[in-house]
């Protein structure tokens, strides 16, 4: 007797070395000061880390989040962006996906992005 458990064989979790950031997806909130974020990774046997940051066009870090042993394939995030006046402009996200060590990182995806200005 066979007992299936996923009706659908790519949500079944993957070991380790399997794991990587399968879809990132980002959408700036209407304020202009937060961004909606979404990540998907493969299914996943162990749980992994993220870290997900946020750069201006100047690559200075006005973001960031880590993600410990998350429990969960897909995930949503409110991001902030900090310590600006305008937040117009063009924006980095870079997700890092690692076990043990980010150095280097399992996966890593990044997504560019603007915020319009205000009158836009």
């Amino acid at each position: 007797m066979s007992i299936e458990f996923f009706d659908d064989n790519s949500q079944v979790p993957k070991p380790r070395d399997e794991i990587k950031i399968e879809e990132l997806t980002v959408q700036p909130y209407p304020d202009r000061f937060r961004v909606w974020l979404e990540i998907k990774v493969t299914p996943f046997q162990e749980r992994p880390n993220l870290i997900v940051a946020l750069r201006n066009a100047e690559e200075r870090m006005v973001g960031e989040l880590n993600v410990i042993e998350t429990m969960h394939a897909n995930m949503e995030f409110t991001l902030h962006i900090r310590n600006v006046d305008d937040p117009a402009g063009d924006y980095t996200l870079q997700v890092d996906l690692f076990y043990e060590t980010r150095n280097p990182p399992q996966d890593q995806k990044t997504i560019e992005f603007s915020i319009p200005a205000e009158d836009a």
